[in-house]
């Protein structure tokens, strides 16, 4: 059972760091573009106001998607109280990559709203 409790605690890891890291980016964007901290793509880096859009979509997105993948990791996760290690541990690894190219494909959709609202210099649209 421990097994069990272990994953399920690992299952979250990643939705709750989508929630923090959403609600940080949309509220307290970093004030500067760097290459340090924040939503750094050569898009997002090309002026203030592209570094500030890409900071508030990605937010607010990953605040949906944290707590969207949260929900499910959930209810995915409850069945299996009662499982084997084996079906626990490929249960753990189906919720972690669905999890994975949630965060991942997001990029796909902050990049495309990027597109859609500046030219490739910057300006908006």
């Amino acid at each position: 059972m421990w097994f069990y409790y272990m994953m399920f605690i690992c299952n979250l890891f990643i939705p709750i760091v989508m929630l923090i890291c959403g609600f940080f980016m949309f509220k307290y964007p970093p004030k500067e573009i760097n290459g340090i901290v924040g939503y750094r793509t050569t898009m997002s880096r090309k002026n203030k106001d592209t570094w500030k859009f890409a900071h508030d979509y990605c937010g607010r997105l990953w605040m949906k998607l944290g707590l969207l993948l949260l929900i499910l990791s959930i209810i995915i996760q409850i069945p299996f109280a009662q499982s084997g290690e084996n079906a626990i541990g490929y249960m753990t690894i189906a919720v972690e990559v669905i999890q994975l190219v949630a965060l991942l494909g997001s990029i796909v959709f902050v990049e495309r709203a990027l597109k859609k609202t500046f030219d490739e210099n910057g300006v908006r649209r």
